[in-house]
């Protein structure tokens, strides 16, 4: 293949054609034909495409076929001669081959044929260009004489055609005689013939030359001529500039366009008025509106490239285009007030003004944009405003029917509507874009602080404020827009749904919302339409389900944010709020009305389900924050929605069997279909009462708990099929009813809790169905594989103790003899049988992934009996204890000689582990877990094993004894007023003072004597026996309690419970809870009987004496357990006040006090009253070591029961960057339920909780007072 034919001549003339026109952009750009030239050689590095071209391929198809056949014949002798070592590496290999290929006659004879033939090609391709510029002239002499014999043609400006010109380069002299020949005094015909070649030269050599100023000064006159065809030449040079030539070379090009256009609207020769509209078709208007939209099309292109020029360069192009669209004629010219200006042009080629977003996006060129506009160009503003305050003064005009006001929406009829707009439609196209240009301009401060501005028409200036005003009037005050050539658009332009679009912009800036939104004003201006509905005055909007939805769509965006939320629930100045009803109480009002159908001008409307979910959903966003909560409890909103809930699920259970008729069929399924819809809404509203604890106490009261737990399962349901299950809400929801009974048997009852389950199972054991295994998989190396970690955390947010206590109470293991391989669990009992108690050779043959399973158990075990009464409920039903130390027993060396040794494996140590907290009760400095990692120096395991209790000593601290005490003032004097029995006015507050002193300088004096009693035991449960025997292991330990102790905490313990039946009610209920005896063991009794050292006449006085004090229903939980000091409802729920009011408290105070510990326990899923609830519940046994429990228990009596929820905060604030670590690591509920409080002292945060005293007591109290009142 040395030689070519004409074929391939004409083939490869085609294909380099294709090249060079592929490349024209980067040879057009190039300053000289010198780096043009270098430009092609360096190609193949600077062009991704390089080998895609069709020239490149055909060139290296012919080496390969001419030098090829040279190249795999020297390969073969390079490859015997390096096995004979004449040749070795790589590198010396290649050039070899490449030094033998080029000294080959084939490839010298391939080169002599290919520089023959391109020759030939390139020769071909000249005169082809030479050919093509004759004809483009033939044409141009065509075109003149056509336009002067009145043909009209519309070349537009940036129409293709400009970029397809053929090019050549030219000197310095042939530009300066180009530049000479464009004088305007120049004849036409030699100005014409000139514009001609400039159009064939490269843009980058006209713009870098010496005669460009001139050149420029003769372009920008010449663009004024009235022969249409020179000004279009014009034009579309400047079009081939703008788009092959640099930034800091179009700039020149681009003023001076912005130059003429400025010149020529001050000219005597533009007429253009408003009132006389426009004619686009006319050819002069269009010649205009081409201008103007290069002009647009450079603005919106010239920010991707401005950034990586010096600043200097933009600001020419900021400055001259704020110079001309500030253009105005002076006050005294006859044209003035009806001036139809270049924004005019502009808004109608660039209605949403896109230009001014893009040039105040980045803030390169805002900073430069914001600063010319202060200092030069505020007038820009003013005109906006000024342009809104007319379109809202029509609207105003319009709702009073004045006539005298022109009508903005007004249509004319002509045969050219198509082609024209009027003057009201010209007015209404310069409010869209000053609205849209306003609308960008306050998301920014730089923005922000150009305001107040001062317009000519008015005394007072305008502020942000007021512009606020001004666009929500806007949403409730426009009539119906000009239905022109905008309506043609697939976007609206209607005032109200631009309107939307900025607020729901600010609404996500929250810096700016706060400065803008954020005001009582604004507020009251969003309020009007409802406040108006409310108070039964007449309402003058037009639409007003579009209305209140577009006002409900702002106010939940706001209510969704801290600070929106805060100014809807106290005002802008909270002092202020008792003076006027806030935001809050206007809209639960306006909802409850509307959930009543009290609404008179809404009544039979078929918008009133969406309008009433609008607004359920603004309250919604409300009362799933605690404080929101708090605020609307007054209006009982959640029994409202109940009963609206409760007539639609009536209605749907009626809705008729459809007949054979369609048309009765559809409209009955439209209707059930609308009817299931609200339904669906109203129970989602209830759902998310949940969210915090005394929200969902409310639900539980409006009898739609089973309703709400199915259709949020249902909800989840579809939401896992498409993968969209990370729902941070629906899983705090999840968390918050795993704490209470009823909701707990909810979760059971609606298929959740088997669903979670079998989902578990399936990726523990099975794997996804839809995987196809192409290769096995990978063996986990955590103890819990990621794939399964947002399972196991699930279900340690399910399993509290209430859940617990609800789902396993009374019922046995199955312990079946064989287990299926396709048994798939269903139940917790069932995680439990398989997963944790495997006691037979049938559990553990079943399992596909024994070892990771049984971890996957064990370590949820462990999360488990974190809760002391779920280990004793664990303990005493299934041995758990007994069950891992058998395991232990059997996991040791085979050994002829004696016991073995213990193996020490994954499951041996995680069961030693677990051993050892269930076995031992202490705090952070009195128990020792072992960790379940070997030494790092050693390689060992560290920590002794064992296979029968006591659990060896080794993991007890030594208790440090008790320093001589010594004579302390402060602790005499408090002791002597405890006993002073006249007690002298005050005689409280001097107490708690002398407390508090105690406690922040020797706190460690009070923590209990050391006494002894001789008691019997009497019959108790089993779960209180085993607490029993935990509790006085840990007071023998603490050396606080002698051998004979057992019998009198059991006496106690029996008395306290006689005692208590006094109080309580008989309740019928399914809930095991509510059974005749507390579930759970009485850990605060045993606090108080190891305070007391054992005495049990002295513990029995002070409970009885303590069970007065409101304190004892908050410490003593088994206090108000069936309580009739309690309403007989919340005693049915099964829910303690310690949930509903101090754990939601301690929700609602951790939001303003640790917000960062707030948002952490939101992203986890899990709860803080969950967690608190566990805490309490167990007086901090485990938790805490003794000395502060007794702090905890005293601070609470002395100085009162709102410490409880003051030492919760001071824990969370104790423990802020562990929450926020362990929420990175996504195991924050583990965290918090297996470690110890360490380094927490009680004394080292009084004067905190002192100061959350201050600022909250007065209304916790008040809440802590009214859990005896129905529905708190």
């Amino acid at each position: 293949m040395s030689h070519f034919t004409s074929e391939d001549e004409v083939l490869l003339q085609s294909m380099l054609r294709q090249l060079l026109q592929s490349v024209k952009e980067k040879i057009t750009g190039a300053p000289s034909a010198e780096c043009a030239e270098e430009i092609l050689l360096h190609l193949e590095e600077t062009d991704e495409n390089f080998h895609n071209y069709e020239f490149v391929k055909y060139l290296r198809q012919y080496i390969k076929n001419t030098v090829g056949p040279v190249i795999e014949e020297e390969t073969e002798k390079c490859t015997s001669a390096q096995n004979q070592g004449e040749i070795s590496g790589y590198e010396t290999l290649v050039q070899h081959l490449t030094k033998k290929a080029r000294e080959s006659k084939e490839y010298r004879e391939m080169m002599h044929a290919l520089k023959n033939v391109m020759m030939v090609v390139v020769e071909s391709l000249i005169n082809k260009f030479e050919e093509d510029r004759m004809h483009d002239k033939e044409l141009t002499s065509k075109a003149k004489k056509e336009r002067q014999s009145g043909y009209y043609t519309d070349n537009c400006s940036d129409s293709d055609s400009s970029f397809n010109q053929s090019y050549a380069f030219m000197s310095q002299e042939q530009l300066q005689l180009l530049t000479e020949k464009l004088d305007p005094s120049q004849p036409k015909e030699v100005r014409q013939e000139a514009l001609q070649t400039l159009c064939l030269a490269p843009a980058s050599d006209i713009l870098n030359s010496e005669s460009w100023p001139s050149l420029s000064k003769h372009l920008t006159i010449s663009l004024a001529d009235p022969d249409a065809t020179f000004s279009e030449k014009i034009l579309r040079f400047y079009a081939k500039t703008f788009s092959s030539s640099p930034f800091n070379m179009t700039k020149e090009v681009y003023t001076s366009l912005a130059r003429h256009l400025e010149l020529y609207f001050l000219s005597e020769e533009n007429s253009l008025h408003i009132s006389a509209g426009l004619d686009v078709s006319n050819s002069d208007v269009n010649r205009l509106l081409k201008k103007v939209r290069l002009l647009n099309e450079y603005q919106k292109e010239a920010p991707s490239s401005w950034i990586r020029h010096p600043e200097k360069y933009m600001e020419e192009v900021v400055e001259s285009t704020l110079s001309l669209l500030s253009l105005k004629h002076k006050p005294n010219h006859p044209a003035s007030p009806d001036f139809l200006s270049p924004m005019h042009f502009l808004a109608l080629l660039d209605i949403k003004a896109v230009w001014f977003k893009k040039w105040t996006h980045a803030y390169y060129s805002r900073r430069v944009v914001f600063r010319l506009l202060e200092r030069k160009y505020k007038s820009l503003i003013n005109a906006a405003v000024q342009q809104c305050l007319y379109y809202f003064e029509f609207c105003k005009a319009a709702v009073n029917k004045n006539p005298k006001v022109g009508d903005f929406s007004q249509q004319h009829c002509s045969d050219m509507q198509d082609f024209s707009y009027t003057g009201p439609e010209l007015q209404y196209i310069y409010f869209v874009h000053s609205l849209c240009l306003l609308g960008r301009l306050l998301i920014y401060k730089e923005g922000q602080n150009l305001f107040p501005v001062q317009l000519k028409n008015k005394k007072a200036t305008v502020s942000i404020t007021d512009v606020l005003v001004l666009f929500v009037q806007l949403i409730y005050s426009s009539p119906s827009y000009p239905k022109t050539a905008l309506a043609a658009h697939t976007e609206n332009y209607s005032p109200e749904s631009l309107v939307m679009e900025i607020l729901q912009v600010f609404c996500d800036q929250t810096g700016c919302a706060a400065k803008c939104l954020y005001t009582d004003t604004v507020i009251d201006a969003l309020l009007h339409p409802v406040q108006s509905l409310l108070n039964g005055t007449e309402v003058y909007i037009n639409c007003l389900e579009t209305t209140l939805l577009n006002v409900a769509d702002i106010l939940a965006r706001i209510a969704g944010s801290e600070d929106g939320l805060s100014l809807l629930l106290y005002g802008e100045n909270e002092k202020n709020a008792k003076d006027s009803p806030t935001a809050a109480h206007v809209l639960v009002q306006f909802t409850k009305k509307l959930l009543h159908d009290d609404i008179s001008l809404l009544s039979g409307s078929e918008f009133m389900p969406v309008v009433k979910g609008a607004f359920i959903f603004v309250c919604r966003q409300m009362y799933r924050t605690c404080e929101g909560l708090q605020m609307l409890i007054p209006y009982g909103l959640h029994e409202s929605i109940a009963e609206a809930w409760r007539k639609t699920s009536l209605l749907s259970e009626r809705v008729p069997t459809p007949v054979t008729d369609a048309d009765s069929t559809s409209s009955i399924s439209q209707e059930s279909k609308t009817s299931l819809l609200w339904e669906e809404t109203l129970l989602d509203a209830l759902l998310n009462f949940s969210t915090t604890p005394k929200g969902l106490f409310l639900l539980h009261s409006t009898d739609a708990m089973n309703d709400c737990v199915n259709f949020m399962f249902n909800s989840l349901s579809k939401k896992i099929q498409t993968n969209e299950y990370e729902d941070f809400g629906n899983r705090i929801i999840v968390t918050q009813m795993a704490t209470t009974p009823m909701a707990a048997v909810a979760l059971q009852n609606s298929g959740f809790v088997k669903a979670l389950v079998t989902e578990l199972w399936a990726l523990l054991e099975c794997g996804k169905d839809d995987l196809r295994i192409t290769q096995p998989k990978s063996t986990p190396v955590d103890p819990i594989d990621q794939s399964c970690q947002k399972s196991f955390l699930f279900l340690v947010n399910l399993l509290t103790y209430p859940a617990i206590f609800e789902l396993l109470s009374k019922r046995d293991i199955p312990n079946k003899p064989m287990y299926s391989f396709r048994e798939v669990p269903t139940d917790i009992i069932d995680i439990i049988d398989r997963l944790i108690i495997l006691n037979s050779e049938a559990k553990i043959h079943s399992l596909f992934n024994y070892e990771q399973s049984h971890i996957f158990g064990l370590r949820l075990l462990n999360v488990l009996c974190c809760e002391l009464n779920t280990l004793l409920l664990l303990e005493t039903q299934y041995k758990v204890s007994q069950v891992l130390l058998t395991a232990q027993e059997e996991n040791v060396t085979e050994t002829s000689e004696g016991p073995g040794v213990f193996i020490i494996d994954g499951l041996s140590v995680e069961r030693n582990h677990v051993l050892v907290r269930i076995n031992l009760i202490g705090g952070p400095q009195e128990r020792i877990l072992p960790l379940r990692e070997l030494d790092k120096d050693s390689g060992l395991y560290p920590w002794p094993m064992f296979s029968s209790l006591p659990v060896p000593k080794c993991y007890l601290a030594e208790i440090p004894r008790k320093a001589e005490s010594r004579q302390d003032k402060d602790l005499d004097k408090l002791l002597k007023l405890l006993r002073s029995p006249d007690k002298p006015t005050g005689w409280a507050e001097i107490c708690r003072k002398q407390f508090c002193k105690v406690m922040k300088t020797r706190p460690d004096s009070i923590s209990g004597p050391t006494m002894d009693a001789d008691v019997k035991k009497e019959n108790l449960s089993s779960v209180q026996q085993l607490g029993v025997e935990m509790t006085v292991r840990y007071g023998k330990y603490l050396n606080l309690l002698k051998e004979d102790a057992e019998n009198g905490l059991c006496f106690v313990l029996k008395n306290c419970e006689e005692f208590l039946k006094q109080q309580q009610r008989t309740v019928v209920s399914s809930l095991c809870c509510l059974q005749e005896h507390y579930a759970g063991y009485d850990w605060f009794a045993s606090s108080i009987f190891l305070i007391m050292s054992g005495d049990r006449e002295r513990t029995l006085m002070f409970l009885q004496q303590f069970s007065c004090l409101l304190a004892s229903a908050f410490l003593w939980l088994p206090r108000l357990h069936l309580s009739m000091h309690l309403p007989v409802t919340t005693v049915e729920y099964g829910i303690h006040p310690v949930y509903f009011c101090s754990a939601h408290h301690v929700e609602m105070l951790l939001k303003a006090e640790l917000p960062l510990v707030c948002s952490a326990f939101h992203m986890s899923g899990f709860t803080p009253s969950q967690i608190c609830l566990q805490w309490i519940t167990q007086c901090f046994w485990n938790y805490m070591d003794w000395s502060e429990i007794c702090h905890y228990i005293a601070i609470c009596i002395f100085l009162g029961p709102d410490y409880q929820i003051y030492i919760c905060i001071s824990l969370f604030r104790h423990l802020q960057q562990d929450i926020l670590k362990h929420t990175e690591a996504r195991d924050l509920q583990v965290f918090l339920k297996e470690e110890a409080l360490h380094g927490f002292r009680v004394s080292d945060y009084l004067d905190y909780m002192e100061s959350l005293e201050e600022l909250y007591r007065p209304m916790l109290l008040k809440d802590m007072r009214n859990i005896r009142t129905q529905n708190t």
